[in-house]
């Protein structure tokens, strides 16, 4: 879905425009990709929540700060990633795949 090594570039959120394998166009509709907001707040709970329980377990005492710090931090350094994979997701709900490629002999 992403071009490669754009990852932790600039230009993580850029797309390709459809499937190289079966064609399927990348975006639907437009604002399709609205509804990947609720997953992305969804996987940015779970970040706080493991980082709230990882501190709760290592510290007696969280200062504010530093769970404040530790939240923001992890968040945008996981941006592009849950980024993308809400995108995924959401897509993945919607369309299904249907692998076109020939069957290869070589899968043990």
């Amino acid at each position: 879905m992403f071009p490669e090594h754009t990852l932790y570039s600039g230009r993580f959120m850029k797309m390709n425009q459809s499937c190289s394998c079966c064609g399927q166009s990348f975006m639907p509709e437009p604002a399709y990709y609205f509804g990947a907001m609720f997953i992305s707040y969804a996987l940015n709970a779970a970040y706080f929540i493991a980082i709230w329980v990882a501190l709760y377990a290592a510290l007696e005492e969280i200062p504010l700060t530093l769970l404040l710090t530790a939240v923001v931090a992890t968040i945008i350094g996981l941006l592009p990633i849950t980024f993308r994979l809400s995108r995924v997701l959401w897509i993945y709900i919607f369309v299904s795949y249907e692998d076109t490629t020939p069957y290869r002999n070589n899968i043990v």
